[in-house]
């Protein structure tokens, strides 16, 4: 099959790629390669396959209409995964337009290219920052999903509802899936892991907010990887069952669907310390801080759609996948293991 993979450089869409090229498929990769965070780790993934063979690199934002246009007609992909997005819930707070530019603007490109070129199966990046206010766990995907924290989610439940139109207009199969706190090797520097090892690792104290009594729902790089290969193999199909008497939220009578991946175990963020500390065998110096706007104090994800449809759901405990983290943390930059 000839995928096209936006954010290709990011965390998850490189990951994707990898995995995509190793069992046999044309994956077109595009990113803009923005300067959010470190732009040496974006070349640094993309190394790993970017002389492959059945791999192509377009360097191109996809809020820019006239480019996403031309790869599509050069390139005509069957499957596209859209992973290309302004990631973070505080820098939404500072950045706001930079949101409405690459996730609603850059979104609204994606959708109408896959209607214009009849791609077969659209599969997008949610959060789990679309459950905002809620505090039922776990977060279902049946749940009312209308009380964002963040711009950064709200522009994510834009995404689910501009999907949802263009699945019902077009009988475009689109499927949402709601990403729960993934880490691991090649991750994000902003993200919490990234910033504790290194501040550890260099003896500074790490700012943990909320008194580190949050929780949340951790998911490893492969898990996820695991459950999105199966997920873009089988395109939405319509929910036979689907009423507008009582609507069903992660389902339509259109070929769309929503779900969630998460591990199902949320952790208290003082244990996930405790796990990094462990693996790098020194203890951390601590700054204790209260709950940041736009965050939420815990997240837990129902994963039994995903389950009931797919036969996967992420395994790796916290304890093993922040090791394998630190395994390769050390390896990238360098540093010496003193444990």
């Amino acid at each position: 099959m000839k995928i096209l993979i936006t954010g290709s450089a990011g965390f998850i869409g490189a990951a994707l790629a990898h995995s995509l090229l190793a069992r046999g498929e044309v994956v077109i990769g595009v990113d803009n390669h923005n300067d959010y965070y470190d732009l040496g780790l974006k070349e640094a993934r993309l190394a790993r396959h970017a002389n492959h063979p059945n791999y192509t690199h377009v360097r191109s934002s996809i809020t820019d209409k006239h480019n996403i246009e031309q790869v599509f007609d050069q390139h005509r992909p069957e499957i596209v995964v859209n992973l290309a997005a302004q990631a973070g819930v505080r820098y939404s707070i500072d950045n706001p337009s930079v949101y409405i530019e690459s996730n609603i603007v850059g979104f609204a490109n994606i959708l109408e290219a896959c209607r214009t070129h009849q791609v077969q199966h659209l599969v997008y990046a949610s959060t789990s920052s679309v459950y905002g206010a809620n505090t039922k766990l776990p977060y279902s995907e049946n749940q009312n999903v209308d009380h964002p924290l963040s711009l950064y989610a709200a522009t994510k439940k834009a995404n689910e509802l501009m999907a949802h139109s263009y699945s019902h207009l077009y009988s475009l199969p689109t499927t949402g899936l709601r990403f729960f706190t993934v880490y691991g090797p090649w991750g994000r520097p902003d993200m919490a892991l990234f910033k504790f090892a290194h501040s550890i690792l260099i003896g500074q104290p790490i700012k943990i907010y909320n008194n580190g009594q949050h929780t949340r729902d951790f998911t490893y790089i492969d898990d996820i990887i695991q459950v999105l290969l199966k997920v873009l193999d089988r395109p939405a199909m319509p929910n036979p069952r689907w009423t507008g008497l009582t609507p069903d939220a992660s389902t339509s009578s259109a070929p769309y669907q929503i779900y969630n991946i998460g591990s199902n175990k949320p952790v208290r963020l003082l244990e996930y310390i405790h796990a990094l500390e462990r693996a790098l065998g020194k203890v951390a110096q601590k700054e204790w801080l209260p709950m940041q706007p736009g965050d939420v104090p815990n997240t837990h994800a129902d994963i039994t759609k995903i389950q009931a449809d797919f036969c996967c759901a992420p395994s790796t405990t916290v304890e093993k996948g922040v090791e394998r983290f630190v395994q390769w943390y050390r390896e990238y930059y360098q540093i010496k293991n003193t444990k």
